[in-house]
């Protein structure tokens, strides 16, 4: 259980540095083009602490959902040389594209220390193709089991089964499971990899067994190397053309789940709705497959929150250009009331939304991802 609310800590707290890094390209582009910030601040208030530096404030707030930076002028209306709403329009762009484009410049990175030390990711048992070194690897070991008893170790790899003349290669999770189920009650050898070592190990499957463990005991995973390691001096290469490839495949991941809907085919089978909860608990999985795999998914999803900000949605930065993209056409800037009001209807229709998928989709993920970590 402890290291299961680790994981779940760890990945709640690099979707904050994710947050952080978001709002830190707003202020670094304010700050280049002498834009007055008055507040930097990580987690939203109520404050817990804050320090002055120069003119601006840096703050550590209650609420740990995110970051934020409280630019003037930013709401409009304020008429300063150092006003967010007195600079050019260009200028006014790069300051609100900052924030996105410090996104991908973190999947840039990410991905490069991805290329330099590996992913494996878990791939059940389904037939994949681009998956390389696809092997069936023990990841936990119950309590007074078989497997225990027999010296069995997490990260042990099956090589093959074997029973008097009878030996099966192992390919999938299936292969051990029916094996096993087959000989439950004989002795059989375990054919295994621990770190390059090849071991036997001998024991007898149970006939039965407690709920959730299976007759050996152990909780099993079919992994494949997604990303091959690179030299330390071509992994940014491959980092930042990677980050250009998720880019468009998500793109077209987005267009496909918008024209079923277009078409009323519903959301495209393996689709999931998931929010804060959500993403964190996919994060804490992933962790479990090893930092590779772990970096893999933030840099992932950090491109695609990076795609989702661009949505011409007010509240979000795509909204914000499109008032910018008004003021251009109109040659004055939309009402600061009339933006004021529809961000705040916007901005409550994103948290009703939010609400809902953590009520529906999410806290039942939360549930089941205890229970699983109790059974393994």
């Amino acid at each position: 259980m402890l290291s299961t609310v680790l994981m779940l800590i760890i990945a709640f707290f690099s979707l904050i540095i994710l947050m952080i890094i978001h709002e830190f390209g707003h202020f670094i582009i304010a700050k280049k083009f002498g834009v007055k910030v008055e507040e930097f601040g990580v987690g939203y208030p109520p404050r817990i602490f804050g320090k002055k530096f120069g003119e601006t404030l840096y703050s550590v707030n209650l609420l740990p959902l995110g970051a934020f930076v409280r630019i003037h002028g930013e709401e409009g209306g304020i008429d300063d040389y150092r006003s967010f709403s007195k600079l050019a329009i260009w200028k006014r762009f790069f300051i609100i594209i900052g924030g996105v484009v410090a996104f991908w410049i973190a999947s840039m990175i990410l991905f490069s220390i991805v290329f330099a030390i590996g992913a494996d990711i878990p791939i059940g048992d389904q037939d994949v193709s681009g998956i390389n070194n696809i092997k069936v690897q023990i990841i936990s070991i119950a309590s007074d089991s078989p497997a225990e008893m027999a010296g069995l170790s997490a990260g042990d790899v099956f090589l093959s089964l074997k029973h008097e003349s009878t030996e099966i290669k192992v390919e999938k999770i299936k292969d051990i499971q029916d094996f096993t189920k087959e000989k439950a009650g004989q002795e059989i050898i375990l054919v295994l990899n621990r770190q390059g070592e090849i071991i036997e190990k001998i024991l007898t499957p149970r006939v039965s067994a407690p709920q959730g463990q299976g007759s050996l005991g152990v909780g099993l995973e079919r992994t494949g190397t997604l990303i091959e390691k690179y030299p330390w001096y071509y992994a940014p290469i491959k980092g930042i053309s990677y980050t250009g490839e998720i880019t468009v495949k998500s793109l077209q991941g987005l267009f496909t789940v918008f024209a079923d809907l277009f078409r009323g085919k519903g959301v495209p089978e393996g689709a999931a709705l998931a929010g804060p909860i959500g993403i964190t608990i996919f994060l804490a999985n992933a962790a479990s497959f090893g930092p590779g795999f772990f970096l893999y998914f933030i840099a992932s999803i950090s491109v695609f929150v990076a795609i989702f900000n661009l949505f011409p949605i007010p509240a979000l930065d795509g909204g914000k250009l499109i008032f910018l993209a008004i003021e251009k056409i109109k040659k004055r800037p939309v009402s600061v009331k009339v933006e004021q009001n529809i961000t705040v209807v916007f901005f409550f229709l994103l948290i009703a939304l939010s609400i809902f998928v953590t009520i529906k989709f999410d806290i039942p993920r939360l549930f089941d991802f205890f229970k699983s970590s109790l059974l393994r």
